[in-house]
């Protein structure tokens, strides 16, 4: 009987340990992103596989439209939030996500980030950067505006699709980016611009995939980057960016720690992960964005080609903060 019980303690021991260290080895740490990032064909999976060889945990993407529904969620939740962490926001909406109180400091010296203008933000991270471009198929548009302004004059048979401001980070970008060029005009170049307009969508996959794509529209809102996929990726050379004289503007993506994490420590290390010379070569070819900094690695050739902003735009975010309810108003009431 002593060697039986000696038996089932030792077991019942091994067991217990087993579990202790099954559940170390099943940490998760959440992330809440757009469904462009979390993709098969996105960076996403290549950032999963990348950080869980070096975490010890489960990397777990919740996919949203858009960086603007990943903050809309995060509201939503508040303090209850299952999100560990959020990648997706941008420049045009850290001051909103600020202004919750949900996200937490990270901790970490970025004042030489090299990210353009630098970068000193106390709680968000950056992890690539891009510029706003509207992209066409010069199979079908033969002579494509040169500026913003010939695009708002271009004949109403021209059809293009953007982004709502209110759900998406690239639909806010053009919402500033006419702001920018036309100040208190803005809202008569909407009006002018909502003909050519064949419908507005919650995120940039279905502007993109969905309508632009499937030939519904001539132009889509996206990114000077955007033909760098389908030149390499492809082999497809027919998708241009459109090069405005006025100048581009600058998207520079976050990414953050929310205060209610359960797994702080695997929060910051996926904050230190991102500036990784193994995260940053992701971007390229995943995010089809600018990788930060002057290394090379993981950008394709098909990036000399790409159209190089000779003016770049950019708004304070805090003038964006505290005039984006009413600049979203004023493009509500333009287009009705």
């Amino acid at each position: 009987m002593q060697n039986l019980s000696k038996i089932i303690a030792t077991t019942a021991l091994t067991t217990s340990l087993m579990l202790g260290a099954s559940a170390a080895q099943a940490a998760t740490l959440n992330v809440y992103t757009y469904s462009s990032f979390s993709a098969d064909w996105g960076v996403g999976p290549k950032v999963k596989e990348g950080f869980e060889a070096i975490c010890d945990c489960e990397l777990k993407f919740t996919s949203l439209d858009d960086g603007v529904s990943v903050l809309n969620r995060i509201r939503l939740e508040g303090a209850q939030t299952e999100a560990d962490i959020v990648i997706g926001l941008d420049t045009n909406t850290t001051e909103a996500a600020l202004a919750t109180g949900l996200f937490a400091e990270h901790n970490l010296d970025l004042s030489k980030t090299p990210v353009p203008n630098g970068w000193a933000h106390s709680h968000f991270v950056p992890f690539d950067y891009g510029y706003f471009s509207f992209i066409y198929n010069s199979e079908v548009v033969k002579t494509p505006p040169k500026s913003m302004q010939e695009l708002i004059n271009a004949p109403d048979d021209l059809k293009i699709v953007i982004q709502d401001p209110r759900t998406s980070t690239p639909g806010l970008g053009l919402l500033l980016w006419m702001k920018e060029i036309y100040g208190d005009k803005a809202a008569d170049m909407w009006k002018q611009l909502a003909p050519k307009i064949v419908t507005v969508t919650k995120g940039w996959s279905e502007s993109y995939y969905t309508i632009f794509q499937e030939g519904e529209a001539d132009m889509v809102l996206s990114y000077t980057t955007s033909p760098a996929y389908h030149i390499t990726v492809e082999k497809d050379q027919k998708y241009k960016g459109a090069n405005f004289t006025e100048g581009h503007y600058m998207q520079i993506e976050v990414a953050a720690k929310l205060k209610a994490t359960k797994q702080p420590e695997l929060a910051d290390m996926f904050l230190k992960y991102i500036g990784s010379d193994e995260f940053q070569s992701f971007i390229p070819q995943g995010q089809w964005m600018y990788r930060l900094g002057g290394s090379q690695d993981g950008v394709p050739a098909s990036y000399d080609s790409l159209v190089k902003p000779e003016k770049v735009l950019l708004i304070d975010p805090t003038t964006v903060e505290a005039n984006r309810k009413a600049w979203i108003s004023e493009w509500q009431n333009a287009l009705k």
